[in-house]
């Protein structure tokens, strides 16, 4: 699909017009930058730990009324141009077959990790509808900011899901891992197992997709946590193939797509092979470096470091005016940070540079930027 093709794609599938972040996502020209946050509705926000009191995190997840709010909350809190869908990527490991569960300090663990083709061969990939409480969270968020804010703008609704070797990683390894000594294994066997998990694994995520963008998802973010644990030749070899199959289909729904991973400098002009709308920048590369590794054809999102959210106000603000200075005004960067908000983030300055990216972009954001790059 063409960027073109995206675009009226997006705008059939909501007629009242696209956001101002559908439009940087898509290269288009926006009067200013567009900003949103990882992890911007989490354990940092008051309104989000007094939800936490009384449910679990799944709970939180599965239950659309309770995902939408916490949703809204922050995106209204922060002021921001976007609200991610309150959800987490191991969610379609059940109706596969893997039950997981959240364990306090050492995060999420799989009960029965898979390590062979047979286990692979049983994975489940006609259970997808379990996962229907997403849309209807999504739906719900979608119908809150149906209409244009005073600035005339249509905040946009981003859901989400795991990139293939992030989630084989996870049901391989049986939680997070320092060194994928198992998920690289697998890898490396000659044996069909790879293979059939990526395309298992693929199959439910379109479909997943799919649910998200009928609801009323405006782009669908690709997260690759981990990606960066594996060399160049690795990834081309072994992920480059089904990201980009992940990529394409989903784009294909009519939605522009963000594809994020996180110590991927020595990767990104492979990450923008997939054809990706959007390719997220962690915060150790700086802006510029990072697009001009991409290339023309696809936006960028980032990238301040989420811990300089802790720095003295005149520290973070220089840091803002940097990343808003390397991007130049050019169309086709959304403001964000390089990971997501960590526990113990003051919210004000999580507002600030909000009020910051709106007040400093629009100057760069003049007739003379107003081209593709």
């Amino acid at each position: 699909m063409t960027e073109s093709t995206a675009s009226s794609a997006t705008l059939a599938l909501h007629p009242e017009g696209t956001s101002r972040f559908v439009r940087a996502c898509l290269r288009q020209p926006v009067d200013r930058t567009p900003v949103w946050f990882l992890r911007q509705a989490g354990r940092y926000m008051p309104e989000y730990m007094a939800v936490r009191k009384h449910h679990t995190l799944l709970d939180i997840c599965r239950t659309p009324d309770i995902a939408a709010e916490v949703t809204i909350t922050a995106a209204e809190r922060l002021g921001v141009d976007a609200a991610i869908i309150f959800a987490d990527l191991l969610l379609p490991l059940t109706p596969m077959g893997l039950d997981f569960e959240f364990v306090a300090g050492e995060g999420p663990q799989v009960h029965t990790p898979i390590r062979s083709l047979q286990h692979i061969q049983a994975l489940r990939t006609d259970r997808v509808d379990d996962l229907s409480y997403v849309a209807r969270a999504i739906e719900k968020v979608a119908a809150h900011f149906a209409m244009p804010r005073p600035d005339g703008d249509r905040l946009g609704i981003i859901g989400f899901c795991g990139a293939p070797f992030t989630l084989a990683s996870y049901m391989i390894e049986g939680g997070s891992s320092r060194n994928y000594v198992d998920t690289k294994k697998m890898m490396y066997a000659n044996d069909g197992a790879w293979p059939l998990l990526m395309e298992k694994l693929n199959t439910v995520l379109v479909a997943y997709a799919r649910q998200q963008v009928e609801a009323g998802a405006d782009c669908i973010q690709i997260f690759d946590s981990w990606i960066g644990a594996l060399s160049v030749t690795d990834y081309r070899q072994y992920c480059l193939a089904p990201s980009t199959d992940l990529v394409q289909r989903i784009k294909a729904l009519g939605v522009p797509v963000i594809y994020f991973g996180v110590d991927t400098a020595s990767m990104l002009s492979s990450m923008a092979e997939t054809t990706a709308d959007v390719i997220g920048l962690d915060w150790r590369t700086p802006l510029d470096e990072g697009w001009r590794s991409i290339g023309p054809g696809s936006a960028v999102q980032g990238n301040l470091d989420p811990i300089t959210l802790f720095a003295p106000l005149d520290v973070l603000e220089s840091r803002v005016r940097e990343v808003l200075t390397l991007a130049d005004g050019r169309p086709g960067h959304i403001f964000n940070l390089g990971h997501g908000i960590v526990p113990g983030t003051p919210v004000d300055s999580v507002i600030q540079v909000v009020e910051w990216v709106r007040q400093f972009s629009i100057a760069k954001h003049a007739p003379a930027h107003a081209t593709t790059r």
